[in-house]
């Protein structure tokens, strides 16, 4: 059982598994069985939830960035239905471009239900007014007004993409296509237009797929169940806003938006979860 693994064993696990570590591999080096390492996972990722819920509020960030991240859980969207699963999964991300601190996400399907929940508990968190850019999604003209009313200053980065040509192998047909023009559009208030972006959350999208075995691309490393890949997600997050130093900033994004004077060791994360 987890619970009976010395301090020592649960911070190898938890440290293997925020470097994207897979469950057979951590297994395989450490000699714990892959379902203690399992149960283990679910508890500290839904702990860390509860972290980050309790810190990230009355932030003063004052240029988001947001996005989504696609997975699956069970099955892909074509197979889910005869498989029983999830299906197709996304992860909306909130980002603070200024100190790369990450305040808010939310896993679920990529509509409106979802898009309005991540703005309304994105900005339940600020205590400020702020910049918000965000991709064209459909869903985010109608949530970020649910969140924010007009108290927001709120633009879109419109991407127009190339033709993906599916006779490629699969590694580029599972990459995003190629951008052959943008457009910076103003939504609500007044949004610096030179700052419309989403460079920094895409970059974070970049680090969670590296970070998070669950979201690699192309493996065989996928969740069967909901609540273990939400607690992947919330693991890996806590794992990158206070323990991770960010090399730009020499310091971890906890600590550049002044919720934590230091950075944490993942002993300390652990022990922080209960454990």
């Amino acid at each position: 059982m987890a619970n009976i693994l010395k301090t020592e064993k649960k911070v190898t696990v938890v440290s293997m598994l925020a470097e994207g570590s897979s469950m057979a591999s951590i297994a395989r080096i450490t000699g714990i069985h892959p379902d203690t390492i399992m149960r283990l996972a679910v508890r500290i990722g839904q702990a860390c939830a509860k972290i980050q819920d309790e810190k990230m509020r009355g932030l003063t960030c004052k240029q988001i960035e947001v996005d989504e991240i696609w997975g699956f859980i069970g099955a892909k969207r074509n197979n889910a239905k005869r498989a029983g699963a999830y299906g197709d999964v996304w992860t909306f991300i909130a980002l603070d471009a200024d100190t790369k601190l990450i305040p808010s996400f939310i896993v679920g399907k990529r509509d409106l239900y979802h898009a309005r929940a991540f703005m309304e508990d994105l900005a339940g968190r600020l205590s400020r007014r702020v910049q918000l850019s965000s991709d064209a999604l459909n869903a985010y003209p109608e949530a970020v007004e649910s969140g924010f009313g007009g108290e927001v200053d709120y633009g879109q980065l419109v991407k127009t993409y190339g033709v993906v040509n599916l006779n490629k192998d699969a590694a580029s047909r599972y990459s995003p296509a190629e951008v052959v023009k943008t457009e910076r559009t103003v939504i609500n208030g007044m949004p610096d237009v030179r700052r419309i972006t989403t460079s920094h959350v895409e970059k974070q999208n970049h680090t969670l797929r590296m970070h998070c075995r669950r979201l690699t691309r192309l493996t065989n490393a996928f969740s069967k169940k909901f609540e273990n890949f939400q607690a992947a997600v919330a693991l890996n997050f806590a794992y990158y806003n206070f323990c991770k130093t960010h090399k730009s900033l020499r310091m971890t994004p906890a600590q550049a938006a002044g919720i934590e004077s230091s950075a944490w060791t993942v002993e300390q994360l652990v022990k922080n979860c209960g454990e």
